[in-house]
């Protein structure tokens, strides 16, 4: 497969490769059983300009191009149209619907058109109860940077939204880079150990501890430097689907502190455990910590952690009910009871996660002295 642009290969890199040093522009080579139509295809239909056709008398290759992408076509009567390949040309016209046109050319290629920035697409919600333990879900996968992964919402609501557990075992250097991503909300909790992270415009790099969180507002440019052995962190993100980008010209840190820095109307957010206060919870029986993500999105979601002062595991708190789009309940340690009406009891320990739909009750009960629990909603 082609993807267009293509990075013009430079001569340090291609130096390292073995290949000759002066090469300064790359080409695809494309076969075609009949040389005009493709020409005229990819010219008259696709807007490519015909740069070169040789030999003369009888033409059996052409270079055609666009901003980004060389083609050398090349005559083969009997060449094989399986062999053609898949072209994606990328276009900023702002009048392209967020569809993904497709044809086939004379030779076979098969060409895509779809727009330079793809559109955030946030799916309906399609609420459901989900419950995830982790002495049940033995899913894990290998993911972006060798960070393993496991998915706390299956069926991601529709699309809506996506909930990893993730660990790095081993700790150590993360194999990372400068990247971002297109978010409507994200955040980072670190449930287990330490990582050390970079942000853009957020100062030095920093750890992140056990019970620490960050808000990653949209397109926030960042890096996972190092962890500890044993790090598991809790990722939250809408929609579930969504473009990560590697940057590959800003250098992090950039020297600049901007708490105050909007980025898609959110600014950043660093919560500390050890510096926090905490106050009333959802009800009474627990107290919390305000990680402060509900200012920093204006109000569109909140994330605290919670505790109990009950006297004994025999009281009960709540009933709760909540009324948003998304509330998930992530254990972070000890054990208590959940009692959902018209779904039962559902045991919680450690790395449980419980997603309720709204308006859905709930109560908690035989709560430990060191129960804690991560609280996210939208």
């Amino acid at each position: 497969m082609v993807e267009v642009p293509i990075e013009t290969a430079t001569a340090d890199r291609i130096a390292v490769r073995g290949a000759t040093p002066a090469a300064s522009m790359s080409r695809v080579a494309l076969p075609c059983a009949d040389l005009v139509a493709t020409i005229d295809f990819f010219c008259n239909e696709l807007g490519f300009q015909l740069d070169n056709i040789w030999p003369a008398d009888s033409p059996a290759r052409a270079i055609v191009s666009s901003p980004g992408l060389h083609l050398e076509l090349r005559l083969d009567p009997v060449a094989d149209p399986l062999l053609a390949g898949r072209i994606i040309i990328i276009v900023s016209d702002d009048s392209f619907d967020r569809g993904i046109r497709s044809m086939s050319a004379p030779n076979g290629t098969f060409v895509e058109i779809i727009r330079s920035a793809p559109v955030l697409d946030v799916p309906p919600l399609q609420s459901s109860f989900v419950v995830s333990q982790l002495d049940d879900d033995s899913s894990w996968i290998t993911g972006r940077a060798g960070m393993r992964y496991r998915d706390l919402i299956p069926d991601r609501l529709g699309g809506r939204f996506i909930s990893s557990h993730i660990e790095i075992p081993d700790g150590g250097p993360v194999p990372d880079y400068v990247h971002f991503h297109d978010v409507r909300f994200q955040m980072i909790f670190c449930a287990r150990g330490w990582v050390e992270v970079v942000y853009e415009d957020q100062g030095g790099p920093f750890v992140l501890h056990a019970g620490d969180c960050v808000l990653q507002p949209p397109k926030i440019r960042h890096r996972v430097l190092n962890a500890s052995p044993g790090l598991e962190v809790v990722e939250i993100g809408c929609p579930a689907e969504h473009l990560t980008t590697r940057d590959h010209d800003i250098e992090l840190p950039t020297g600049l502190l901007r708490p105050d820095r909007d980025f898609a109307g959110q600014r950043f957010v660093r919560h500390v455990a050890a510096d926090a206060d905490y106050g009333p919870w959802r009800a009474s029986g627990m107290v919390c910590r305000d990680s402060g993500i509900g200012a920093a999105t204006f109000g569109l979601a909140q994330a605290v952690v919670a505790r109990p002062t009950v006297a004994d595991d025999g009281d009960v708190v709540g009933p709760v009910v909540h009324h948003g789009e998304f509330l998930q309940l992530f254990i972070l340690g000890g054990q208590a009871t959940m009692h959902v009406d018209g779904r039962g009891v559902v045991p919680l320990q450690r790395a449980t996660s419980v997603v309720v739909p709204a308006g859905e009750q709930f109560s908690l009960s035989e709560i430990s002295d060191d129960f804690e629990v991560l609280d996210i909603s939208l």
